[in-house]
């Protein structure tokens, strides 16, 4: 089955409520605990459902914010999920409080527990009005985003589209284009922190409805931290400006020399080479077929995952007008398989899909069987993980995307992959700073952004440019908006990557093997153990940044 002939039907949470309720007072009535892993086992079934059909129609929505049937169907799970979620932490208190606990947590796994008291420490059904007009205002500026137009050489383009523009290799119109680019959010500043204030507000009264200062320890809840926490989190940060700010601003250094300018301004900032960045070679078409040659060739594996992504078309790559910005993996439940949602706009970021993206994608693949939902229930450093350790992986192939320019392909993506982690743990201090003060105004939001790029980028110039200067370049940032505090999980992530790419430049066999390992274990442990065993050292143990940093220096002769 294809993915546009799969069939799409509108939950009905009157009848889902009835179904959990019927679920609940049977694992009550049960008088083992097999009986109940087998009612459990018709939770997986309901719940995967309600899933697919929420997905199916976020999908849908995404592809096309101006389709007024999935605009609707979006406001119907934007509305409802909250109560969903209330139904699922009401359940899963029925298996956390069974006198059969014991045989339970065997067969499901003890961190598959930890997360249920995380879950309800996160959910309350006080909360739901809340979590509703959230959903809606996150959803809202999603469609602002999206439904960008912008005057471009005679065209309307959205905010993906211009990206190819922001990155040419000729000055003069990547500056025009920085100044069109800014132009939208500057003029719907008030918009923006309208949408972030209301937000804040929201989430903090959640945060004190249940029992906190603030909304972080209810946002660390819902980020399912269940191994780690602020402090471990802090001292990341902080070990990623005293070893990697310096390796980075080195890096910033050659790529200015590199470039031949005398200082680097804000829109050189996504510019690695005088003759532009390497884009992929071909169409779309073309690029999703050397895609399929490299998965061929990289493993049975990930052989069979991309042709069941090909035959079934859980693709959908092409920037268009009205398609939300961004990219996502999400999976389809009810058939086992991933979907990947993505803007090809001509930049190097479209091979990042046919990496990153699908580096979610197969890791899913692996485990849609698992007999055990709560494995597939990963913690995000551990999906991002999987995703940013592809993009290493697959580096012998960049030939077949990049063709002669595959070498300045592989030097860009470690200078991206490093310069992100600043701007990474930036993104987290931020939030955390908003969230413990919330009463900040906008102006005072902007000056603490401002303040932090000084720390972490310190090399960036927005001369010309008041909407940057002033601290506005973060409301383009979706996850602040979206996802409070799930932008560090990349950072945690990018370390993982960056141990494969110096063990497979040793031993690419040993590290793909790894690597398998780890994907093919999913959620079944703790992450700080599922990475032990995988062999890699835990990014938040003392000097593992500082060791990484030192491996990249030598290599790099910096």
């Amino acid at each position: 089955m294809k993915f546009s002939e799969i069939p799409y039907e509108r939950i009905d949470f009157q009848k889902l409520k009835q179904d959990f309720y019927s679920l609940m007072e049977r694992i009550e009535r049960a008088v083992s605990g097999e009986e109940q892993f087998e009612i459990h086992r018709e939770y997986y079934r309901l719940s995967n459902h309600v899933l697919t059909e929420m997905n199916l129609a976020m999908i849908r929505n995404d592809i096309d914010m101006t389709d007024e049937y999935y605009s609707e169907e979006q406001k119907h799970y934007d509305r409802n999920m909250p109560i969903f979620q209330n139904l699922v932490v009401e359940y899963q208190k029925k298996l956390y409080f069974s006198r059969f606990r014991p045989y339970l947590e065997e067969r499901i796994g003890r961190v598959a527990f930890k997360n249920i008291s995380l879950a309800m420490e996160a959910m309350d059904e006080k909360l739901i009005p809340l979590m509703q007009e959230e959903n809606a205002l996150s959803t809202a500026y999603n469609k602002l985003l999206a439904t960008a137009k912008i005057d471009w050489e005679g065209e309307k383009l959205n905010l993906s589209l211009m990206q190819p523009y922001l990155t040419s290799p000729d000055r003069s119109v990547r500056e025009r284009a920085w100044k069109k680019y800014t132009a939208f959010f500057s003029e719907h500043r008030e918009e923006l922190d309208d949408f972030y204030e209301k937000l804040v507000r929201n989430r903090t009264k959640q945060g004190r409805m249940m029992g906190h200062e603030n909304f972080l320890p209810l946002g660390y809840a819902r980020m399912n931290r269940n191994c780690y926490g602020p402090s471990e989190i802090r001292s990341f940060r902080k070990q990623v400006e005293q070893e990697i700010v310096p390796l980075a601003e080195l890096l910033h250094e050659r790529r200015r020399e590199r470039l031949g300018l005398s200082r680097l301004s804000y829109i050189d900032e996504g510019v690695y080479f005088p003759n532009g960045n390497p884009r992929p070679v071909g169409t779309a078409e073309e690029i999703l077929a050397a895609g399929k040659r490299m998965y061929d060739e990289l493993s049975p594996e990930t052989a069979r995952f991309m042709n069941t992504m090909c035959e079934m078309e859980l693709f959908d790559v092409l920037g268009r007008k009205n398609k939300r910005t961004g990219g996502y993996m999400t999976m389809l439940a009810d058939y086992r398989v991933p979907f990947i949602f993505a803007n090809f706009n001509g930049s190097s970021g479209d091979a990042d899909v046919i990496t990153h993206e699908c580096g979610h994608a197969f890791q899913g693949y692996l485990t849609a069987d698992l007999p055990i939902r709560e494995h597939n229930d990963l913690t995000m450093e551990t999906a991002e993980t999987h995703s940013m350790s592809m993009e290493f992986f697959t580096e012998p192939w960049m030939p077949l995307l990049f063709g002669e320019r595959a070498g300045d392909y592989l030097r860009m993506h470690l200078e991206e992959t490093l310069s992100f982690l600043p701007y990474g743990v930036m993104v987290d201090e931020f939030q955390n700073i908003v969230y413990e003060d919330p009463g900040l105004s906008p102006k005072e939001r902007r000056r603490v952004w401002r303040d932090l790029e000084r720390r972490y980028k310190p090399h960036l110039d927005y001369s010309g440019n008041p909407y940057y200067e002033e601290g506005g370049f973060w409301q383009k940032q979706h996850h602040i908006y979206d996802s409070p505090f799930y932008y560090i999980d990349y950072c945690i992530a990018g370390t993982d990557a960056l141990q494969y790419k110096n063990w497979m430049d040793r031993d690419w066999k040993s590290a793909w093997e790894s690597y398998l390992k780890l994907c093919r274990a999913g959620a079944s442990d703790f992450f700080d153990v599922l990475i032990r065993d995988a062999g890699l050292r835990n990014p938040f143990e003392e000097g593992c940044l500082r060791d990484i940093a030192k491996g990249i220096r030598e290599r790099e002769a910096l």
